[in-house]
């Protein structure tokens, strides 16, 4: 059976299982077929996303977060036709239909273009002081502590190389001279580094106003102490598609209190319960931005990005969030830096 065909499936397959195809098969999307393999729609890593956010259950139909009106191509179609439609609506995979609407094909981005590439700049946020991880942090950067003998931020870099992501720009304080000894311009790694160096804490949207030159095509900003296995191929594409001037990464948070908790009116009791569970999303540290984003921001003051972002709210400027469902940690505590070692041999290097 051929690769494209695994991702052919039914509407009635359940969203988990949707889930697991478009991470094995490496398409980035399932195609929804009826018994004769006629094309009913199409679901994308990112409508598993929003049907996350949606709080969809992952036992429920796949038809229920499916475009019912995908782009599709017919058979015999120019490969040039089909590259050009495929770059103006942001497309990495495109299913080619007989006349009868069967799916014969998919074609793929990745054909097209053997290897990722991509201009769009990473901005690593590479400047703290990493008080929480002292006395580790007392002599050494955070981004050069070693996970299982290898630099934070190296881990970084391969992670974004492998998605086809080469020009960086560090933005330094703390000991920034020890990063700057250790990475040089990048030539070493085959990408191209550069460097933002605060006078002073500027906060992570407030360093970007040190930037030389304004990126033309929307960047990726990320702190530099998150060890993750996010597709960042899917981030961007997320972001694109969206049309958005800032895209969000989020990470579900579950807390349980640990007590019993009771709801009152005045002095009756009408409810008790056992260690409740709340759900939360919270910030991420990974940001897609538009270059337009940076005009919001002024030279030399410092400003985090949550401030940016109720900024851009404020403005009636468009904002998405993109759920991480991949393997992600912030490395802030000794604890997080113990996992991060253990993580790192079980799945990064398997």
């Amino acid at each position: 059976m051929n690769d494209w065909q695994r991702v052919l499936i039914t509407p009635d397959t359940n969203i988990l299982k949707a889930m697991e195809i478009i991470d094995q098969c490496a398409m980035g999307a399932v195609i929804i077929v009826d018994s004769e393999k006629k094309l009913l729609g199409i679901v994308t890593d990112g409508d598993v996303r929003r049907g996350i956010l949606n709080k969809i259950s992952l036992d429920s139909p796949v038809s229920l977060i499916m475009n019912h009106q995908p782009k599709y191509a017919f058979y015999g179609e120019d490969k040039t036709n089909l590259l050009n439609m495929m770059k103006k609506f942001f497309l990495h995979h495109l299913p080619i239909v007989d006349e009868q609407m069967h799916v014969v094909h998919i074609e793929l981005m990745d054909d097209f273009i053997k290897k990722p590439h991509y201009d769009n700049t990473v901005v690593i946020m590479a400047g703290g002081y990493g008080t929480r991880l002292r006395p580790l942090t007392n002599d050494c950067p955070k981004p050069l502590l070693k996970i299982d003998n290898k630099p934070m931020l190296e881990i970084i870099f391969d992670q974004f190389i492998n998605y086809g992501f080469n020009k960086f720009i560090l933005s330094l304080n703390y000991r920034g001279d020890m990063i700057k000894n250790h990475f040089g311009n990048g030539e070493h790694l085959g990408v191209d580094i550069t460097y933002l160096e605060e006078d002073m804490p500027l906060g992570t949207a407030g360093a970007l106003s040190l930037m030389q030159e304004i990126p033309e095509k929307p960047f990726i900003v990320m702190n530099g102490d998150i060890m993750t296995q996010i597709n960042f191929q899917h981030l961007l594409e997320f972001h694109n598609q969206h049309h958005a001037a800032a895209t969000l990464c989020v990470r579900e948070y579950q807390h349980t209190i640990p007590y019993g908790v009771v709801s009152i009116e005045k002095d009756r009791l009408v409810a008790l319960e056992e260690k409740p569970q709340q759900q939360f999303y919270i910030n991420a540290g990974i940001y897609v931005l538009d270059p337009c984003v940076l005009s919001l921001i002024t030279r030399n003051i410092a400003m985090d990005m949550p401030t940016l972002i109720d900024r851009l709210i404020s403005k009636n400027m468009s904002t998405a969030v993109f759920p991480i469902r991949e393997y992600w940690l912030d490395i802030g505590k000794p604890d997080d830096f113990k996992q991060a070692s253990k993580d790192y041999r079980e799945l990064f290097q398997c």
